[in-house]
């Protein structure tokens, strides 16, 4: 299988290559900008969609032919033109949601970039022909040979890099390898569901607990003392800016650890497993109640996509189990669904007999329903859908109009319009 594979190293460029780095990011984001204000121009006029090459002619080839500018010409042509190319991809993704060809939420359409931005980034394609040098340097063009920090040996040849300036002042080099090696793991007989939560991080269907660390909890203090000190300094000040510097960093600190974490837990399932099932919660739903923070904390949604994708590269099967399925009600031995509980409700009788803990019963039902779902290894739905009732029954009677009554499956509509029927 063919797996696209992000490999990310810490870069200490000098002062003067941080100079040439800022240029750069500076040309990026004008040229993005200068793109995108052509572009609603041309929309506010009634004028048509400029195309892609129009664009880069406009705001790159004859841009630099003028006094505002000239200085374009100071960076690698690849940069402006990846800059163009986010553009392009970012107005394709909101057409793709307005047609509905893109799934999930709504897209917005591309807005400015600004230079007051936390994260700054470039990007260089084989065409700029960058080049990892055998003293372990990596040359850019028109930048030099940065210093890297490997910590791992990059596999194959890198198809593209992106230089990234994060808010703590950090740079890094993230390198794109696409690598079509077999790299799957050999198999195992054992499967297992995972229940996310927050008193316990993930519940497996064998009975483990995995404690939640809560990485920002435990940082609450030396954020709320450097989030105080921040507030202290006078706007615009140069100790203002440290103080910024100095609060990022701890963030940082506090997202580092949490995803090496994640990356450790994710593995070891994925390596222990050959099947694994977890339910699709919703996080940007959860993220808008009390329990917000305690939600950001746990990082879900990116736990679950390590697991997406290492077992897409080590010949794992992974899967989704929809939100609305009643995990927590339903009793794994006898399949009765009881009621509501509130969450303080940990462990719960079932009529039949059985005694249940919450979580790891929960994580017995995703286990169950993720292998009902997947038993078709063809792609192939395993519950036929909504059918349309034959022609003999969907027909309108004379009194439909004045009828109010409906029956399960049939909705019958008013004002002799006609009658939907659907057999399940």
């Amino acid at each position: 299988m063919v797996v696209q594979l992000r490999y990310n190293f810490r870069v200490y460029p000098t002062a003067g290559q941080q100079t040439e780095l800022s240029k750069a990011f500076g040309c990026a984001r004008v040229v993005f900008n200068d793109g995108l204000r052509l572009r609603q121009q041309a929309r506010e006029a009634g004028l048509a969609y400029v195309p892609d090459g129009e664009l880069s002619r406009r705001v790159i080839t004859e841009a630099k032919l003028t006094p505002q500018r000239a200085w374009l010409g100071e960076v690698s042509a690849v940069v402006l033109q990846q800059a163009l190319a986010d553009l392009n991809t970012a107005y394709r993704n909101f057409f793709n949601s307005l047609s509905g060809r893109r799934k999930g939420r709504m897209v917005a359409p591309p807005r400015f970039r600004s230079r007051k931005d936390n994260r700054q980034a470039i990007r260089f394609t084989r065409n700029a022909r960058f080049k990892v040098l055998d003293n372990g340097r990596l040359r850019l063009p028109k930048i030099g040979d940065v210093e890297v920090r490997w910590s791992r040996t990059l596999p194959p040849e890198a198809s593209s890099v992106t230089v990234i300036k994060d808010a703590a002042g950090r740079y890094f080099a993230s390198f794109v390898v696409t690598t079509a090696e077999d790299e799957t793991l050999p198999p195992v007989e054992s499967k297992v569901g995972i229940d996310l939560g927050l008193t316990h991080f993930a519940v497996l269907s064998d009975g483990t607990k995995v404690a939640a660390p809560k990485f920002l909890r435990r940082a609450a203090r030396k954020l709320k003392r450097r989030q105080q000190a921040l507030s202290r300094k006078q706007k615009g000040s140069a100790n203002r800016e440290k103080a910024v510097v100095k609060v990022a960093r701890a963030h940082a600190r506090v997202a580092d650890t949490r995803r090496d974490w994640q990356h450790k837990l994710s593995t070891a399932i994925i390596r222990d497993n050959q099947a694994v099932y977890v339910e699709d919660l919703c996080v940007a739903g959860l993220g808008r109640t009390r329990l917000a923070k305690s939600v950001h904390d746990a990082g879900w949604a990116a736990f679950t996509g390590m697991l997406e994708y290492k077992a897409a590269r080590y010949g794992r099967t992974f899967a989704r189990v929809d939100r609305f399925f009643p995990s927590t009600r339903m009793c794994s031995q006898c399949g009765r669904t009881t009621e509501k509980m509130t969450l303080n409700v940990r462990s719960w009788d079932c009529p039949c007999g059985a005694t249940h803990d919450r979580d790891v019963n929960a994580a017995i039902n995703v286990l169950a329903a993720g292998q009902a779902d997947n038993s078709n290894d063809r792609g192939a739905r395993v519950r036929p859908g909504l059918v349309p009732a034959p022609r003999g029954e969907a027909v309108t009677h004379p009194d439909a109009a004045r009828s109010t009554r409906s029956v399960e499956g049939t909705s019958v509509l008013q004002d002799g319009e006609d009658v939907n029927a659907w057999a399940c």
